[in-house]
């Protein structure tokens, strides 16, 4: 009895903790880093830097496949039912744009700026969830060679609010980089994706430096895009936690997804609309501008509140591209 009862005991605890798989190149055997893990019921996760994500199927009951993608890799489903400890994904060739740029390193170039717009207004604040991706199109500065030194990423970290400014919180994000095709964001570039965190420590904008990653402009815009990974543990890594909060209802249980710190302040002063969304789980991850036909309901929608106001600094090259 003793036996069988540690033995239950022990099987019980795997299943409540949940195994770790590691995805990995299949060419070179090395982990891909924060590869999106869809549900296929409009939630998911992701894996941390590591490759690795903890999967428990008594935590997700209702799951029984997983899709797998990543920027460069063919996407792979996956049966919960006998998960390995490792996940093979296969690399197809990149049919990314290049982004080529003639201005030489050495060239002359002046800085120059656009502003970001923020505000502390929470009910005008987009409230990020791992579901959602927020991109803004940057264009050339007057049409001359445009390299983007800084990000800078307006911010609401609630501090003016005591009873929600007080909690300490870090999250992990990730910068994303599309070509513009018709005016929506189109395929990724080739360039590495940027992760870094915020804490509650940073508020109004956020200044995040690009210089070292040549992130170049082309001729018809670049469209940037800022996505929350999850929040990070103590050790400053992906955290792997549960994205959602399951809430009884009439009509059963509700899964609604888990928002994020810090709010996005999303601005009515711009004078065109330069904002595109998308649920990264859901609606086969298509963008969508935002406006009435995303969310007529939306209330930054009915307020007129339509942009992020995402700002940047450049080097801009005084000698137009031959």
């Amino acid at each position: 009895m003793t036996f069988f009862f540690r033995l239950f005991i022990f099987l019980f605890s795997f299943t409540a903790i949940g195994q770790t798989i590691t995805i990995i190149d299949s060419v070179n055997h090395e982990p891909i880093p924060y590869v999106t893990i869809s549900f296929g019921n409009g939630l998911g996760n992701f894996a941390n830097e590591e490759g690795q994500f903890t999967f428990s199927k008594e935590k997700y009951s209702d799951v029984d496949t997983l899709f797998l993608s990543a920027m460069g890799y063919t996407e792979k489903m996956v049966l919960t039912l006998s998960l390995p400890e490792k996940i093979k994904l296969q690399p197809k060739v990149s049919l990314l744009s290049e982004v080529i740029v003639s201005a030489p390193k050495k060239e002359k170039y002046k800085m120059k700026k656009r502003k970001p717009v923020t505000h502390t207004d929470v009910f005008a604040s987009w409230l990020p969830t791992v579901e959602s991706e927020v991109a803004v199109l940057f264009k050339r500065y007057e049409g001359k060679p445009t390299q983007i030194a800084k990000l800078l990423l307006p911010i609401n970290a609630e501090s003016k609010y005591k009873t929600k400014g007080k909690g300490k919180f870090a999250t992990i994000f990730r910068i994303q980089f599309y070509e513009n095709y018709k005016g929506f964001p189109g395929d990724a570039l080739g360039y590495e994706h940027v992760v870094f965190a915020m804490n509650e420590k940073q508020d109004k904008i956020f200044e995040l430096n690009l210089l070292s990653k040549y992130i170049y402009i082309p001729e018809n815009g670049i469209f940037v895009s800022l996505q929350v990974l999850g929040y990070a543990n103590e050790q400053g890594k992906l955290a792997q936690t549960k994205q959602y909060r399951e809430i009884k209802t009439v009509r059963g249980i509700k899964k609604i997804s888990t928002s994020f710190r810090p709010l996005l302040p999303f601005t009515n002063t711009l004078p065109t609309q330069n904002t595109f969304v998308r649920r990264i789980f859901f609606n086969n991850r298509k963008w969508q501008i935002f406006d009435k036909s995303y969310n007529p309901k939306s209330q930054l929608i009915q307020t007129k509140n339509r942009n992020y106001g995402m700002g940047a600094t450049f080097k801009v090259y005084e000698t137009i591209d031959k």
